[in-house]
């Protein structure tokens, strides 16, 4: 799924290939992309993309006084092409979900891969009209998102940290991912309560968030949009490396699996020494 690090690079990536530039179609392929039908996304035709934005996890693209707000969900992707086919998308059972073209014959497409569309689109006046959007919490690498602007957010929360990081009302563009990377980081459990964080603990978990989603944007700054999954891959310590030695103290990575998701932890910076075999042994890693 892109996190944060990634929509951002695609934000910019597609703020230096789209501002300036006349849409001239956005065809939706499957049925299942378009959230929104006032205004018709054929009030797009012949605008112009004045900027390229990001809200958490969605991108929003700027024409005109419209914004097309797009969010990939767990199988979407971006697939940028310098000369798009002559021809209109063919609906069908390909990945294909959405087809945005320019007058001057470039466009991206919108892809989703598997059986459960998640990925959507919306076209509103305002990105508030966007629940989504609505109910983000702060960006984790705004200016104004200090220590204790973190720590107020924290401030009576009775969840484990994993799930509190994940929580886009609380703070915005943090998946499974990088919230993996985010706790190793910051030597905790995934399963430690909030509530049971010190002063100390608070700040080494804000460092943590701030260092690795910044050091996560730098690497993916200027990557072209086919690259930056391989590129994610590539700067993960421990999510997604499940069996491979720990990259600070060598210890094997282990996993805790849940029904449609699962974690990666190191067990010597993270816990303790001991390994989690499920989500009711968390209790025990306080």
């Amino acid at each position: 799924m892109p996190e944060l690090p990634e929509v951002e690079a695609l934000r910019a990536f597609l703020d230096d290939h789209l501002t300036g530039k006349e849409i001239a179609r956005v065809l939706p392929v499957a049925i299942s992309v378009l959230k929104t039908y006032d205004p018709p996304l054929s009030a797009l035709e012949g605008a112009t993309v004045t900027s390229v934005g990001r809200y958490g996890k969605f991108l929003d693209i700027r024409a005109d006084g419209l914004h097309l707000l797009i969010h990939l969900a767990r199988a979407g992707w971006l697939r940028w092409r310098d000369t798009l086919p002559s021809g209109p998308p063919r609906p069908g059972k390909g990945p294909l979900a959405l087809r945005t073209a320019l007058t001057g014959g470039d466009g991206f497409d919108l892809t989703e891969a598997g059986t459960a569309k998640r990925l959507a689109v919306h076209l509103v006046h305002d990105p508030a009209e966007v629940p989504g959007v609505a109910r983000l919490g702060p960006d984790p690498l705004a200016g104004s998102f200090d220590r204790e602007a973190f720590a107020a957010l924290l401030a009576g929360e009775r969840r484990q940290i994993k799930g509190a990081l994940r929580d886009q009302s609380l703070i915005a563009g943090v998946g499974n991912a990088y919230s993996d990377e985010i706790l190793h980081a910051a030597r905790m459990s995934p399963f430690k309560p909030v509530r049971n964080l010190t002063e100390d603990e608070i700040t080494a978990l804000y460092e943590a968030l701030r260092t690795t989603l910044a050091e996560a944007v730098a690497r993916s700054r200027g990557v072209e949009a086919g690259r930056l999954k391989s590129e994610k891959r590539s700067g993960l310590r421990v999510h997604g490396r499940t069996g491979e030695p720990c990259p600070v103290c060598g210890d094997t990575i282990r996993e805790v699996s849940f029904s449609d998701s699962s974690l990666q932890y190191c067990p010597t910076c993270q816990t303790g020494g001991r390994p989690l075999a499920d989500r009711r042994l968390s209790r025990l890693l306080k």
